[in-house]
């Protein structure tokens, strides 16, 4: 994969905490999903992408499917990688798979917020030998809204969920928050601004939502705090995904 790639992107704009989450490049907040099933069609969308992007979400679906080679590849091609694969067991496991991420060169990852503080502790302590290394603590899914959440017996609504999670993450070490941007005005009015907050179910006006509930514009995300926004299909997917890319940095920059 990396053989084909575009030219490596300078080291000096890959950095989150080196550069300030208000900086003047919108390439800055986005990040590209690459929900497909093989490297040969994540390949496709780099290159189309170009340097309209310098993130990329792996998700479940990819790293089933290619395994820790497509992380390496993007890595060595310069590009920064989201692995978003939502650990959720007991902290030793989650510590030790934290660690195996970390060698691989990724810049953020996901674990879930409701896996308890001991868990969230023991993977933010295993990044520790890594500093470039962001872990994210997912709280409410985006495809859930509150009946979804009555039904598995968690009460009230997402909004006091967001929270609750949120501050138990952040009180364990977690630098960001992954979360829909409905509930970022009320993260930063609850918990300050001194964490990254990460937004999927982020759709251009007039995108299709699809299998997604609590969408937002990338506009609206960046006006109510997201300090990053994740877009996959309506990229991946259009005609020009430079084009569209593009656009989604006009709509962050406006």
């Amino acid at each position: 994969m990396a053989a084909a790639l575009p030219n490596r992107i300078p080291n000096d704009s890959l950095d989150y905490r080196k550069s300030s989450i208000r900086n003047d490049d919108p390439r800055q907040r986005l990040i590209v999903a690459l929900d497909v099933s093989s490297a040969a069609a994540a390949q496709k969308i780099v290159t189309a992408v170009g340097d309209s992007a310098l993130t990329y979400k792996v998700g479940m679906q990819l790293y089933t499917a290619e395994g820790p080679q497509v992380v390496r590849d993007l890595v060595d091609s310069g590009r920064r990688v989201f692995l978003d694969l939502k650990y959720h067991d007991i902290p030793n496991t989650v510590g030790a798979a934290v660690a195996e991420a970390a060698k691989l060169g990724v810049r953020m990852l996901t674990v879930h917020a409701a896996g308890s503080g001991k868990m969230l502790r023991a993977a933010v302590d295993a990044a520790k030998a890594s500093p470039d290394l962001m872990i994210l603590a997912v709280t409410v899914l985006t495809s859930l809204d509150a009946n979804d959440l009555e039904k598995i017996g968690v009460r009230g609504s997402v909004e006091d969920s967001v929270v609750r999670l949120a501050t138990i993450a952040l009180a364990n070490g977690c630098q960001g928050i992954v979360t829909s941007a409905r509930e970022a005005s009320t993260l930063r009015a609850e918990l300050g601004h001194s964490f990254a907050l990460v937004t999927p179910g982020v759709r251009p006006a007039g995108t299709n939502a699809r299998d997604q509930v609590r969408i937002v514009t990338p506009a609206e995300a960046i006006a109510a705090g997201a300090s990053h926004i994740v877009v996959g299909r309506p990229i991946t997917e259009a005609a020009d995904p430079a084009a569209e890319a593009r656009a989604i940095l006009g709509q962050i920059s406006g």
